[in-house]
């Protein structure tokens, strides 16, 4: 294979203007003077994308599929769309062949891993000061112990232009092709053997963050460190916790817990000397974020400093005039995101490391009201439901859902796990089983009913259930299997009515729970077979599927 890597080099050192790792302040400001962004009132930087780049383009995210690599990575996914090396490498020639006409490029050196045994160094090459600083907010310094990494001599190399296109003619057949017929001009491309990644047209800042967590959760089963898609805390007594869970769970919230010090709110990885954050900061959701509710993650965005100090970055979000923002305004997207760093944050663990977490919690939001509020799971249960990565949409939130639907992703987070889903599924068996981790199935949804009947379970008493799991209060106490959904109920929970710890007392109707019960199994059973049926997954793990 052509070495790629220096073909990229060879033309940022003939580039006339390289901007390389400069500072902070000057990424600030070169981001404010270039007009790529507009300071607000308290100082953050507001920035606003074109429409088709509101958020990541997944049917412009591309692998290359070669016979060395052809095998490790699960093209059965959806999310794994194939290209050949050649069509890489005519996109990676236009992507130089733009960059050299470019009056000044921004390149920044971090890593991805707070664990420096296995940190991958990452250099961004990009026409933007923004994404210079985004990658200054989201990666981690290059520690000066990187010659003990695994990746210290190999490590990955991305080519961003955000608001250029390709030339769509050159791509017929290579690349999808429009509703009209024209092939689309935007590509997020990942070579993972040469590791190598080129972004052109998307101005999504995401895009850049998960291509670079999509190579990472690649290549860390290779180097026996379990990839997870979480957020992580430490308690005072240094016991740590990982929360798993799909937008619209709590993920954020349950994490910001004022007695245990954050690691990192979205991507780790399980190593022999314990768990360590991929970040160096967050990318949080904006819209309608309450600042009594999730105080930390608003003073981090919106606390009020000279704007080269401040360096957040507020993506998407409608902001008036006088330069104040309105969260609740959705017009724009409802994916409004704001970067900042974790040492924004009140109460972080600054290392961002810490040991093997003696808790797991997977977090679903339940609308069909059915799934017991808090339930234990022994390691073939857990990897069923880190296999199926359940919660479920609202009636309403969507035009044409009319009632729950069942929303499965494997693993909490599919697009960004790109390999063998029963090696991902193996290494969370084994880990727990070597670490003796307990893993709990935390319903942050429904009860009494399904959404619109039932209530939402009343955030205080998730958060008594949560404590109670983090602590070790429910490690003895009796446990009853539910007969439907295959995991353990627990008949007392500190801070719980015991009553409500098998959701069928809490249904009027009992015929009612009991025929949705039975619907939503059914839809998990469909769903395995869909995705898993093909897999030969060993039968233990099969047999815990509801409906099954």
């Amino acid at each position: 294979m052509e070495n790629i890597k220096v073909k990229l080099s060879d033309a940022v050192k003939a580039h006339s203007n390289i901007l390389a790792n400069i500072s902070r302040r000057d990424m600030i400001k070169a981001t404010v003077d270039n007009r790529e962004a507009f300071v607000s009132a308290n100082g953050a930087l507001a920035t606003w994308t074109p429409t088709e780049s509101t958020g990541r383009s997944p049917k412009d995210t591309v692998i290359v599929k070669r016979s060395s690599s052809e095998n490790t990575i699960d093209w059965t996914s959806p999310n794994n769309i194939p290209i050949t090396e050649e069509t890489f490498d005519i996109i990676f020639d236009e992507a130089l062949a733009l960059m050299g006409k470019k009056d000044k490029m921004y390149v920044t050196d971090r890593v991805i891993g707070a664990d420096s045994s296995y940190a991958l160094p990452v250099n961004v090459v990009s026409t933007h000061a923004l994404a210079a600083l985004f990658t200054d907010n989201m990666f981690r310094p290059v520690p000066a112990d990187i010659d003990k990494s695994i990746f210290a001599n190999d490590g990955f190399h991305l080519l961003h232009l955000p608001y250029d296109k390709l030339d769509a003619a050159k791509y017929k057949g290579r690349l999808r092709d429009m509703p009209k017929g024209t092939p689309s001009n935007m590509v997020v491309a990942m070579d993972m053997d040469r590791r190598i990644g080129v972004v052109v047209g998307s101005a999504y800042m995401g895009s850049v963050k998960k291509m670079l967590f999509t190579v990472m959760n690649y290549l860390l089963p290779f180097e026996g460190i379990l990839p997870l898609h979480c957020s992580a805390n430490e308690g005072k007594d240094g016991r740590s916790a990982l929360l798993l869970g799909l937008s619209g769970t709590g993920k954020t919230t349950l994490s910001a817990d004022p007695t245990r010090a954050l690691l990192g709110d979205d991507e780790h990885g399980w190593g022999k000397d314990g768990i360590a954050n991929f970040e160096n900061g967050c990318y949080a959701k904006m819209i309608d974020i309450n600042p009594k509710k999730e105080p930390d993650i608003y003073d981090a965005v919106m606390h009020k400093d000279d704007y080269l100090n401040h360096g957040s970055i507020v993506e998407n979000a409608m902001m008036y005039p006088n330069g104040t923002f309105d969260f609740y305004d959705d017009r724009i997207t409802p994916n409004s995101r704001a970067s900042y760093l974790l040492s924004k944050l009140k109460n972080i663990k600054e290392s961002s490391v810490s040991g093997h977490p003696t808790t797991i919690l997977f977090l679903t939001a339940d609308a069909y009201g059915v799934l017991p509020p808090v339930s234990k799971l022994n390691p073939e249960q857990a990897m069923l439901w880190f296999l199926m990565g359940y919660t479920s949409k609202l009636a309403g939130t969507e035009t044409g859902v009319t009632e729950p639907q069942a929303t499965f992703s494997r693993f909490f987070g599919q697009p960004f796990m790109p390999g063998k889903p029963e090696v991902y599924a193996k290494m969370l068996g084994d880990n727990m089983e070597k670490h003796n981790t307990s893993v709990y199935l935390v319903n942050t949804g429904w009860s009494g009913g399904a959404y619109g009947v039932g209530e939402r379970i009343d955030l205080p008493l998730t958060r008594a259930m949560v404590n109670a799991a983090l602590s070790g209060d429910l490690e003895n106490v009796e446990f009853v299997k539910d007969p439907v959904f295959h995991v353990n109920v627990p008949t007392s929970c500190p801070g719980v009515p015991a009553e409500m710890l098998n959701p069928i007392n809490t249904w009027a109707d009992k015929d009612a729970y009991r025929a949705t019960a039975a619907k939503l199994a059914t839809q998990f059973s469909k769903a395995f077979d869909k995705a898993y049926g093909s897999q030969g997954l060993d039968s233990s793990i099969v047999k815990e599927c509801p409906g099954k």
